[in-house]
């Protein structure tokens, strides 16, 4: 199964404190691994002071300054020194790798001169790090009960309230986050 715009919903009973309450994104799924970025748990930056931080030259002038307050997110563990951008593909964003026709991802530093200015893409969330899987790993973990799985919609990613990701995206399976059980049956 590929799992490439999917969410992978940590279940209520999640061990592993790094992932509790999670909702991360499907970038990547192959035989190789999963690159995923988690949507739902910021760090104490907004977009604006991480960008002043790293001193972006912007040929543009910012005309969309609200845009900036929105906090960066925590995308996973590993390497969260290193920026993505999950956003809404635009014509000029060569570096963007296409998820899918809706949404694409990117770390070139070239996306982030464009925020708040009208060259930024209509949509779009910036993380630090991202949740990686070795070559069969996350299916070890999804045949645990790890996680839940479920075909990814973008107002989730860029509409939702950030604390409200997790509770929207276990509802979209049409059942409530109090009804989930970590049992798993057997016949």
């Amino acid at each position: 199964m590929d799992l490439k715009n999917h969410f992978l919903v940590a279940m209520p009973s999640m061990n592993d404190p790094v992932f509790t309450r999670s909702v991360i994104y499907i970038c990547e799924h192959d035989s190789d691994g999963t690159m995923g970025l988690r949507i739902n748990q910021p760090v104490q930056i907004s977009l604006k002071g991480m960008l002043d931080q790293i001193k972006l030259d912007n040929p543009s002038p910012i005309i969309f300054p609200q845009t900036l307050s929105q906090p960066v997110l925590n995308g996973g563990p590993v390497s969260d020194d290193r920026g993505f951008v999950l956003h809404y593909p635009k014509d000029n964003y060569n570096s963007s790798i296409e998820v899918t026709e809706e949404l694409s991802v990117t770390t070139s530093k070239d996306i982030l001169a464009t925020l708040g200015t009208e060259d930024q893409p209509y949509k779009y969330l910036v993380a630090l790090g991202y949740s990686g899987w070795d070559a069969g790993q996350l299916e070890q973990e999804l045949s645990e009960n790890t996680w839940l799985i479920l075909e990814a919609d973008s107002s989730v990613i860029f509409d939702t309230p950030i604390p409200d990701r997790w509770r929207r995206a276990i509802e979209m399976l049409g059942i409530s986050p109090v009804n989930i059980s970590s049992e798993v049956g057997h016949a």
